[in-house]
């Protein structure tokens, strides 16, 4: 089953994300089947914080790939619902 879930890059203290459609089996490192976008929790600005490819990430969904909670709620905040074709009002 494919998940989509966030990939841990950056240094100690100083984390930065990338949004990844991956087999769930998979490390969290792990090769991933392709890199959606990228989140930077440290970013004071918030329109600079979370990055996504809104197109692909409904792909994803439509063909039953799971979000993990944490890039459901980021999904979320963003404008894009974890069921396919729909958006958060």
């Amino acid at each position: 089953m494919v998940r989509l879930r966030l990939k841990r890059l950056g240094r100690r203290n100083r984390p930065y994300y990338r949004l990844t459609a991956i087999d769930q089996r998979t490390r969290r490192e792990g090769r991933s089947i392709e890199e959606l976008g990228h989140y930077d929790p440290i970013n004071q600005d918030t329109s600079k914080q979370f990055d996504v490819n809104e197109e692909r990430v409904r792909y994803w969904l439509s063909v039953g790939a799971q979000p993990s909670q944490t890039v459901r709620d980021l999904l979320r905040k963003a404008g894009i619902d974890a069921k396919p074709g729909t958006a958060v009002s």
